[in-house]
């Protein structure tokens, strides 16, 4: 087996697993995201935490789904660069979502 399938393989079952601890904890596991888990605990409760949970729960699993594919076309048609772009394309989407500034993070949870 490839290392390059291992290491997108191995990703795509951690995210698989944050991804359903997030389903399964649903709103209390936006203390976990990180970021929010620093605010102090009256702003905290000025958001959405069941919508930030069910997106990052989301977030996982399209980050699982992208490596677990690349894992798959890598070990199934020896395709040695297929684990590389997967994890090229995991790395667009993930910088895609990070955010330095507080409210560009959390702006779109905040509780009306």
């Amino acid at each position: 087996m490839d290392t390059g399938t291992m290491i997108c393989g191995s990703g795509s079952i951690f995210f698989l697993v944050c991804g359903l601890l997030f389903g399964i904890l649903k709103g209390k596991a936006a203390i976990l995201i990180s970021g929010f888990n620093t605010m102090p605990k009256e702003q905290r409760d000025k958001y959405d935490r069941e919508r930030m949970s069910r997106d990052q729960r989301n977030a996982f699993f399209l980050w699982a789904a992208i490596l677990g594919a690349g894992s798959v076309v890598a070990h199934l048609f020896s395709m040695r660069y297929a684990a590389m772009i997967a994890v090229v394309i995991w790395l667009i989407v993930f910088f895609r979502d990070v955010h330095l500034d507080e409210e560009k993070a959390f702006g779109k949870y905040r509780l009306k």
